[in-house]
């Protein structure tokens, strides 16, 4: 992927690296060490790639949007990731995590959340693996989102309601960091969005590259060649809009788009996409 692609200090151009306390330093650097060996062992690919067939359910479909795309004057395609087991993409990256939890010797599962999506989905790994959880939530996000914190809860998880701040998303991910520094021995933290220390932004993207991974197949088994002429991606952690636009590099495929929370488009949810 050229320049867009990691460096050896955790870099993507000028952004990214590694700023944390000292106290984890230890965790991040042998995370750093670590991760690229796991994750590209054949053992790890072999059972990663069996649970995101048999358990989560993929490949998910690549949808042709008919009525959509007579009203637009397009052939649009909608890739499914709402049919996952939990009903997100977030599983994708919790899946592959959790087994890099395993092959570190970790026991507790840390993670944050804020509409609840990405603490299902851990929560959810969690239970399958047989591994203790803690999910860190905003209290006004619990409010707004019982249902999802109940889910948490019938998993196994124990869920930390967050009072300081705005008692949301940045607020849950400080009071996360604050759990990890003080149990840094036995605890891995299961990072949701594209975001915080290296390696975790190349982690997460790694791990959500196999929503583009199968829409290069997808789209040529439906119109014959394996790009779209536009990638769109509704942008809030930034791990679906990674996953999706993973192996279609800048240079080679300049088409690509990604909305926010407060950009208004035919394409876009009016609402942020969170996890």
């Amino acid at each position: 992927m050229g320049k867009y692609s990691v460096d050896k200090n955790g870099f993507f151009g000028k952004y990214g690296g590694a700023y944390v306390p000292e106290i984890l330093y230890k965790c991040v650097h042998d995370l750093q060490e670590a991760y690229l060996p796991i994750i590209e062992s054949k053992e790890f690919k072999q059972e990663y790639h069996t649970l995101l067939k048999d358990y989560v359910g993929r490949p998910s479909p690549l949808y042709y949007a008919g009525r959509m795309s007579m009203k637009y004057g397009c052939r649009l395609y909608l890739k499914r990731e709402d049919l996952n087991h939990t009903g997100a993409h977030k599983i994708n990256n919790t899946i592959g995590q959790i087994l890099m939890a395993k092959k570190m010797s970790k026991t507790r599962i840390i993670a944050e959340t804020g509409a609840g999506q990405h603490g299902v989905a851990t929560a959810t790994v969690c239970a399958l693996m047989g591994m203790k959880c803690e999910i860190f939530m905003g209290k006004t996000d619990i409010e707004r989102q019982h249902t999802n914190v109940e889910r948490m809860k019938m998993l196994g998880a124990e869920v930390h309601p967050v009072t300081t701040g705005n008692m949301t998303l940045s607020d849950a991910c400080s009071e996360a960091i604050r759990d990890w520094c003080r149990h840094p021995r036995d605890t891995f933290y299961i990072v949701g969005s594209t975001m915080g220390p290296h390696p975790y932004p190349d982690i997460v993207a790694k791990m959500q590259s196999v929503i583009s991974e199968e829409i290069m197949w997808q789209i040529k088994e439906k119109e014959g060649r394996d790009y779209p002429d536009y990638l769109i991606a509704c942008i809030g952690g930034g791990s679906n809009a990674a996953g999706t636009i993973y192996h279609y590099p800048r240079e080679n495929y300049p088409c690509r788009s990604g909305w926010g929370r407060h950009q208004h488009r035919p394409y876009c949810s009016h609402h942020p996409l969170r996890h």
